[in-house]
C-alpha cells in the first residue's frame, strides 16, 4: 500500500475569498475525488486549528493507494488535474511524502 501525504501553505486572500473559504473549497473538492477516482482507497483533509501553533501548514491530505501505479493514475487522472489547477492558484507551499507500507 502507497500512502501519500501533502501540506499546502494558502495565501492569505486570492480571487475574492479568504484562507479560510480556499481551505474549504479545497478540502470539499479533494475528499470529493474519491467518487471520481476508484484507485483512491481512502482520502482524508484535515485543515489546520485556528487555535494551531505559527508556522503550520494550512491543509493536510492524507491518503491511500493499492500501488505506485494507481498513485500515478490518481494524480494524472483529469478530476485531480482540475483540483490541483486550482490549488495551484492559492498555495504558497507544497511537502509531500510516498511511502510503502
Amino acid at each position: 500500500m502507497i500512502k501519500h501525504i501533502v501540506f499546502f501553505g494558502l495565501v492569505d486572500t486570492a480571487e475574492g475569498k479568504s484562507k479560510a473559504e480556499h481551505a474549504q473549497i479545497i478540502k470539499t473538492e479533494l475528499e470529493n475525488l474519491k467518487h471520481l477516482i476508484p484507485e483512491i482507497i481512502n482520502i482524508e483533509v484535515g485543515i489546520n486549528h485556528a487555535d494551531a501553533a505559527p508556522g503550520n501548514s494550512d491543509i493536510a491530505l492524507y491518503s491511500e493507494f493499492e500501488s505506485f501505479e494507481a498513485l500515478n493514475t490518481y494524480i494524472n487522472h483529469p478530476e485531480h488535474k482540475r483540483v490541483a489547477a486550482y490549488i495551484g492558484k492559492v498555495k504558497t507551499t507544497r511537502a509531500a511524502v510516498d511511502y510503502e507500507v
